[in-house]
């Protein structure tokens, strides 16, 4: 289920930066890139257990789907701080270049 989750933020991510491509204001790509990773670690290591050890292809249960929600939620948060860090709109420039009002 985590497998389906991440794949199903990955393809989203990758819609919204391909509808906003030009600007790229907001880093989307960066977005895309974390989630396309974590589903391709995920489908990796379901091939692997597939190999491995058999059964079913993927893993559908209630801990599953917390696992993906709870990894796009990080991925998401690991954005967010790659946008405070870079700064694309110039906000935290501009907040620290203002002189106080006298």
């Amino acid at each position: 289920m985590y497998l389906i989750i991440t794949a199903a933020a990955a393809v989203s991510a990758t819609v919204a930066w391909y509808a906003t491509a030009p600007q790229n204001r907001y880093k989307l790509n960066v977005l895309c890139l974390i989630y396309w990773g974590a589903a391709i670690m995920w489908l990796c290591d379901f091939i692997v257990a597939y190999i491995s050890e058999g059964g079913p292809f993927p893993e559908m249960s209630a801990e599953a789907a917390l696992l993906g929600i709870v990894v796009v939620i990080c991925g998401a948060a690991a954005w967010l701080v790659y946008l405070l860090v870079c700064d694309p709109k110039g906000v935290f420039k501009k907040i620290l270049k203002e002189e106080p009002q006298k």
